[in-house]
């Protein structure tokens, strides 16, 4: 009986191993959403990628690219200039995203992002990548001075893109600071164990996988984020064209 029992956890063990070790090289995902549902999908890419052939990765069923442009109120992405212009010769449509600094002023990180990023009249909104890394994921700053610095950067955003900028989240910092505000604001989750129903509001992008392996990169890193647009090709386009403050 004992040995049974013991064959039955090594059984275990092993599944769980190759479950682990499977998901983890991006063969199985959590979440696999319906293309069908959500037809609009799209890639979220920084300098990890390293050189990326714009045309071979545009061609793997792929609608948007959001590369990262800056962060904080220095660092700049050594990879957008060439990103940024070699993913518009493509179909697809393009945007760039900041991501956010706790530590500098919100002023200045616009700064940042506005001396790097154009503005171009086909371009998706620009987004803020508000999440936690190092110290601040276990010592969460004080709400009112984190959100002054993400106010901050909204409102210079808006008066220089003349767009409704994207608040991109991760669970814990939307949970801790988000929730209950910015809901005019287009909202896109990272969420790679679950479809983000569970949100106070409604989305409109969401990060589904960070391990698929696609054609066209050689980085060090050899996984690239995937993301839908929650909505139709056409929701897609009235989406844009409604991000624009100044629209008629």
């Amino acid at each position: 009986m004992k040995r049974k029992i013991l064959v039955l956890i090594s059984a275990f063990a092993a599944f769980i191993f190759i479950i682990a070790v499977l998901l983890y090289n991006g063969i199985i995902w959590f979440n696999n959403p319906s293309s069908g549902k959500y037809p609009v999908r799209g890639v979220d890419v920084s300098h990890h990628q390293g050189m990326i052939d714009w045309e071979v990765l545009s061609q793997q069923g792929i609608d948007f690219a959001f590369i990262k442009a800056t962060e904080g109120s220095s660092f700049r992405d050594s990879r957008f200039e060439y990103n940024w212009e070699n993913a518009r010769k493509t179909h697809l449509k393009v945007g760039a995203y900041h991501f956010y600094s706790f530590e500098s002023s919100g002023v200045t990180q616009a700064q940042n992002f506005i001396s790097v990023v154009p503005v171009e009249k086909d371009m998706l909104p620009p987004v803020i990548d508000f999440e936690f890394y190092g110290n601040v994921e276990k010592n969460p700053p004080e709400m009112e001075k984190a959100l002054q610095i993400l106010d901050d950067i909204i409102s210079a955003l808006e008066d220089h893109y003349g767009m409704r900028p994207i608040i991109y989240a991760t669970p814990r910092a939307y949970k801790l600071y988000l929730e209950g505000a910015y809901e005019d604001y287009p909202i896109w989750i990272r969420d790679v164990f679950r479809k983000p129903d569970w949100l106070t509001r409604g989305w409109t992008f969401w990060q589904y996988s960070n391990r698929k392996v696609l054609k066209g990169y050689e980085g060090r890193e050899r996984f690239i984020d995937m993301n839908v647009f929650n909505g139709t090709q056409a929701d897609f386009e009235k989406f844009i064209e409604e991000s624009r403050l100044d629209r008629p």
